[in-house]
């Protein structure tokens, strides 16, 4: 579907769900190919996230795969293999799995995670190029009447 040269009015018509696909596809590729220059996956970047206690874990205590996979649900795509990811992770000593299959980030893990955590702002400043905050939260504001609109949680 090639709309970019559409008038407004003719935009207006476009369909929010074909838009907000491509979109999606678009940021997860680019996102991803970002991350892999720098030599991490975004699975096993979550995946330290998530086990960090300087991050989205509560108490650095440890999970098993399939516990981080329960919390990385709403996010993770049907293409990630966390089992093998985290293999890749202790191989490379920012994982550690004990006898209970319960991984945990190493200080290398921790390491790593920080390295690319401060890439963050210049890939989203990538993403973001062109577009002003105002306008970047007005299209926030519309998806989320848009989800709203159809019974979905915004």
């Amino acid at each position: 579907m090639t709309t970019l040269l559409l008038p407004d009015v003719e935009l207006a018509g476009q369909p929010a769900a074909y838009w907000t696909g491509v979109a999606y596809e678009s940021l997860i590729t680019f996102t991803r190919a970002r991350q892999a220059e720098l030599g991490m996956t975004q699975p096993q970047f979550w995946l330290l996230r998530n086990l960090s206690k300087n991050d989205l874990s509560p108490d650095g205590g440890g999970r098993t795969v399939p516990e981080l996979r329960h919390a990385m649900a709403s996010y993770l795509r049907d293409e990630d293999d966390l089992d093998a990811e985290a293999d890749v992770l202790v191989e490379r000593g920012w994982l550690t799995r004990d006898e209970n299959e319960r991984v945990r980030i190493t200080e290398a893990g921790e390491s790593a995670r920080v390295d690319l955590s401060r890439h963050a702002p210049a890939i989203r400043a990538l993403i973001h190029q062109g577009i002003d905050d105002a306008d970047y939260v007005t299209a926030l504001k519309v998806l989320r009447q848009l989800i709203r609109n159809t019974g979905g949680s915004a």
